[in-house]
């Protein structure tokens, strides 16, 4: 095994660097195609050698998986695919001997329809008090056959489904993921004990799913453009469910990160007061395109929303929702937009390789934390995945015209030479894997100097050693136009260069790393970022 790397600070969740993984896609322990827990145990020296700080596991609870587990059916068991629950106590604790710490993902806004609490208010029936936990209703019309209003989905198409009893429920998402009310006590109290549950298991963190969505208008009022407040988005009701919730991760030393998409950045910044979650997912960066201008305001605008609040911020370029950075980089709109994403795409992956590389440094030289999705440090692009592989409900739900998200989620490739890239042993892996991804793979990268493992191993082993960076101040430097140039303290700077000609260096000390090689004359080509020291 590797050896562990100790923390940076007390308040190691400031500045860590947190790697995501998508249990079903990182390492296939038994060989029946789908990744699990003792895959992912067997890989830790990855992980470990990488330099990460933390890992962010997605859902591996009991699920049906119509959703990537985001349908939860029962949060004190591992889904069987994955592994056990002992399994999963010996993860953390092996993790935890590497230096590496643990954070779970909770799903509050729903569960799966077949968690007990829904079957029961199936068979309850109307008016019975196991309903009284989602968000049952009749039906508007003359026969109750019209829905009781027309909330928009997260996903395509409906939001209300009807029972054979003739009353309907709420699902943002899903129909086989039924909303929850979190105005009854039941709802907050199992959350609050499903918290408990797994801190007293090791859990360092949680990051918490929709985070913004739990709260509904009580007289579930008809959708309007604009409304204020919004029938179910960043309701004020939140911010005490929140504190509680920071209570008990206060007893445990634990750490919340929120996925809150909010455009404003005053009511963003009420979730990180220091009673409230600790940091949220920053949106705004990851779907920023790769423009100067853009990225210059999305960072000030960053820094500024949580400066009022002491919160870091969280930095971010891809994750298991999100077309991956090497191709959405090589497009002509380098920006994300999931009302956007289409079939057939065109993209350079050579430029969006080179951007992402560019990016890797930014991203690890700004102030706060970083998350890491699996994956992004071997370069992998955005699979293409045939119609007939296709898997998520995203795709279905818009009548074929969404590609989905599991383009992003396919299998790691380990080793180059090995039956499906060293996945797994025996069974094809649940997506398929593309042809030409042997020089992706984890054991070509890491002997390659020059290649993607190895830049982000090297720019996370500077990180860690170098004080000036992480968590504190940055300041801007006089640039030429296209590019970014800013100071971190002891003296460390950071130079993108983003425009089409070559750009000069700042005086400096030393060249700490480079995303990729200088011009024979000693400037920056495009695309490119170094860390220098002054």
């Amino acid at each position: 095994m590797a050896a562990p790397h100790s923390p940076r600070s007390d308040d190691w969740w400031r500045d860590a660097v947190i790697y995501q993984v998508y249990p079903r896609s990182f390492a296939d322990g038994d060989g029946d195609g789908t990744g699990d827990l003792a895959g992912v145990r067997a890989r830790l020296p990855h992980l470990a050698e990488l330099g990460v700080d933390a890992v962010w596991f997605t859902p591996w609870y009991a699920s049906p998986m119509v959703d990537g587990g985001y349908d939860v059916a029962d949060y004190r068991a591992i889904d069987p695919a994955f592994g056990t629950l002992a399994e999963a106590e010996k993860l953390i604790a092996e993790a935890r001997e590497l230096g590496i710490r643990t954070l779970v993902d909770i799903v509050p806004n729903h569960v799966s329809d077949r968690h007990p609490w829904f079957r029961a208010a199936l068979e309850a029936g109307p008016g019975s008090p196991e309903r009284e936990r989602f968000h049952f209703r009749p039906g508007r019309g003359e026969h109750g056959e019209l829905p009781p209003n027309a909330w928009p989905s997260q996903f395509s198409g409906t939001t209300w489904t009807r029972v054979p009893d003739g009353e309907w429920y709420l699902h943002l998402f899903t129909p086989e993921q039924p909303d929850l009310n979190w105005a009854h006590p039941d709802v907050r109290r199992e959350h609050e004990d499903v918290l408990r549950f797994w801190f007293d298991r090791g859990v360092a963190g949680v990051r918490i799913d929709s985070a913004a969505l739990l709260v509904k208008d009580p007289a579930l009022a008809d959708f309007e453009e604009g409304a204020d407040p919004h029938p179910y988005i960043d309701r004020d009701e939140l911010h005490d469910i929140y504190r509680s919730w920071r209570a008990i991760a206060d007893e445990y030393g634990a750490v919340f990160v929120g996925e809150v998409w909010l455009p404003d950045a005053e009511r963003f910044a009420r979730y990180l007061r220091p009673d409230e979650l600790h940091t949220a997912f920053n949106f705004t960066f990851l779907t920023c395109p790769w423009e100067v201008g853009r990225l210059r305001r999305t960072i000030d605008a960053t820094l500024a929303e949580h400066a009022p609040v002491g919160a870091p911020a969280t930095w971010v370029l891809c994750n298991h929702d999100v077309t991956r950075t090497v191709t959405r980089y090589g497009r002509a709109d380098t920006a994300f937009d999931f009302a956007a994403k289409r079939f057939g795409t065109p993209t350079d992956l050579d430029l969006g390789t080179r951007r992402a590389r560019a990016a890797a440094l930014l991203t690890l030289a700004l102030p706060g934390s970083v998350y890491l999705y699996q994956g992004e440090e071997l370069g992998l692009p955005e699979a293409d995945i045939p119609p007939e592989r296709i898997q998520d409900p995203m795709h279905f739900r818009s009548g074929g015209i969404d590609p989905g998200r599991d383009g992003c989620r396919v299998p790691l490739p380990w080793e180059a030479e090995a039956p499906w890239y060293g996945f797994g042993s025996d069974g094809e892996p649940w997506l398929p894997q593309p042809e030409d991804w042997a020089h992706h793979a984890v054991d070509r990268q890491r002997t390659d100097p020059g290649s993607m493992l190895t830049l982000y191993r090297e720019a996370l082993s500077l990180r860690r050693s170098e004080k000036g960076f992480g968590d504190g101040p940055m300041t801007w430097l006089p640039a030429e136009d296209g590019v970014l140039a800013f100071a971190r303290t002891d003296g460390l700077r950071c130079v993108v260069n983003l425009s089409d000609v070559p750009a000069a260096l700042p005086p400096h000390e030393r060249l700490l790393l480079a995303s990729g090689p200088l011009r024979a004359d000693g400037t920056l080509p495009r695309d490119t970022a170094v860390w220098l020291r002054a």
